[in-house]
């Protein structure tokens, strides 16, 4: 192993671990590092003699490099674009108090408390499939929350079961979930592929699947929950503009999706940029911002552009320049080729398959699955490469267990955070057995369910 690839290793996992322990400076740890590697790629290229005349040697008369502008072509704009306006959108949308009024409306036809419980589960999934899952969670919590003061029963189940099922549903679509977003990049995914993929099932139907499952997991945990509902009072909607911008959102995403890149396109054919997903987020957001602009409705305005999660956005701009340093340092083949070797001998592509979904199940538990997801997606090519296979088995794997394994506990994901959060402002205290008695069983049924089909579907 080469001097710039040790140097390199030792860097990104100071930098991981780092993140994993500081939550609140992850952002600037991350674009720390990704100067560093700036700084090591400016002088191999500039003054490569100056720490040994060997340190940027990688072998096979290769060396090191990693200028600034190799580092900024490292940075996906189209993911930034794409998270940047979905959420923006997404806060008009909620300002609009359209979820709180379907939310209602389903309740309303509910027999009883279980099957409210399962059905305020089902939803939460349904709107994190396009909208952001901690914004998910602070839509419909509070109806949660009015309905069990009306019944004088516990929230902490209902809340939790809402929550855990908004991190599954984020996995269906293209702009559910950032770690869909990094995953679409890296496979060259479009919304529909997420549907239909090469003529099969797609991710969307995956977590369909694990969701049905796990809603009875719900059912049998609210089995003795049969109070009746009685709602008369719904929520009104004056604005329904921000549905439109969101719905118009997902439409054009599906209509461009049938449009290849120029990697796929034949010679002569039409072809969309790689930031075409980014501009159509970011135009219907430009849209509902400048709408409520001629309203005079400068407040809503200011706090849509506040609650664009910038702690992300700078997080994955430091990471992809992070993770393109050590991928031209050669780190990405060693982790690659290490992963691969759990196969054996016989190059078992189950067994690397299984090791993939259920590590990343455990690792989302505890720790942040965006740079995970992110430098894992690096990883699978490698692998695939090793194993003499397509990598899309092993990146719907990665999808599924990074983004379902957060439930395992009530710090493994933002939307268990924000959920136990609302909790404790109501002056329920929630202990991590209690979370885990719901969200275990929720996440082993629906990770089991999720790791099969994909097998059976993309198998090799």
């Amino acid at each position: 192993m080469s001097s710039i690839t040790i140097t390199a290793l030792v860097l990104f996992a100071t930098t991981y671990i780092l993140m994993m322990a500081f939550q609140k400076i992850r952002p600037y740890v991350a674009v720390a590092s990704a100067v560093i590697f700036v700084v090591l790629g400016t002088i191999a290229a500039f003054k490569p003699d100056l720490l040994g005349a060997d340190f940027f040697s990688l072998g096979s008369g290769n060396s090191f490099s990693y200028t600034f502008k190799a580092a900024v072509g490292e940075i996906d704009w189209n993911v930034i674009m794409m998270i940047a306006g979905t959420m923006g959108t997404v806060y008009l949308f909620i300002e609009s108090k359209m979820p709180q009024l379907m939310s209602d409306v389903l309740i309303s036809k509910m027999p009883n408390v279980k099957w409210a419980v399962v059905c305020m589960s089902l939803f939460a999934g349904i709107v994190s499939a396009f909208v952001d899952n901690v914004a998910t969670v602070l839509m419909i919590a509070p109806v949660a929350l009015a309905l069990c003061k009306k019944l004088n029963i516990s929230p902490v189940p209902s809340i939790i079961c809402i929550a855990v099922s908004s991190n599954l549903q984020g996995a269906a679509t293209l702009v559910g979930d950032t770690t869909s977003i990094l995953l679409a990049k890296a496979a060259n995914l479009d919304f529909s592929d997420f549907f239909v993929d090469e003529g099969k099932p797609g991710m969307f139907w995956v977590v369909e699947a694990g969701a049905l499952v796990s809603a009875l997991i719900i059912l049998f945990m609210f089995r003795k929950e049969n109070d009746k509902i009685h709602i008369t009072d719904r929520t009104k909607v004056e604005d329904k503009f921000p549905t439109f911008l969101l719905i118009a959102t997902v439409v054009c995403l599906i209509a461009v999706s049938f449009i290849p890149y120029k990697s796929n396109a034949a010679e002569g054919q039409f072809y969309k940029p790689e930031i075409t997903n980014g501009l159509i987020c970011m135009f219907f957001f430009f849209v509902g911002i400048i709408r409520e602009l001629f309203r005079k409705n400068t407040e809503i305005v200011k706090n849509a552009f506040k609650e664009i999660d910038y702690y992300t956005i700078i997080l994955l701009t430091g990471l992809f320049v992070v993770i393109g340093g050590i991928k031209n340092a050669g780190v990405i083949d060693i982790i690659g080729n290490a992963i691969s070797k759990v196969g054996g001998s016989s190059g078992s592509v189950f067994i690397v398959y299984t090791v993939i979904v259920w590590m990343s199940v455990i690792l989302s538990a505890f720790i942040d699955n965006i740079p995970y997801t992110a430098t894992m997606l690096t990883v699978i090519p490698v692998i695939a490469v090793n194993l003499g296979i397509d990598p899309k088995i092993m990146y719907y794997g990665l999808l599924c267990g990074a983004t379902l394994g957060g439930n395992l506990t009530p710090i493994g994901a933002s939307a268990n955070i924000a959920g136990i959060g609302i909790l404790r402002k109501e002056g329920h205290e929630v202990k991590a057995t209690t979370f885990m008695k719901y969200g275990v069983p929720f996440t082993l049924a629906a990770v089991t369910t999720g790791y099969l089909l994909i097998w059976f579907i993309w198998k090799p």
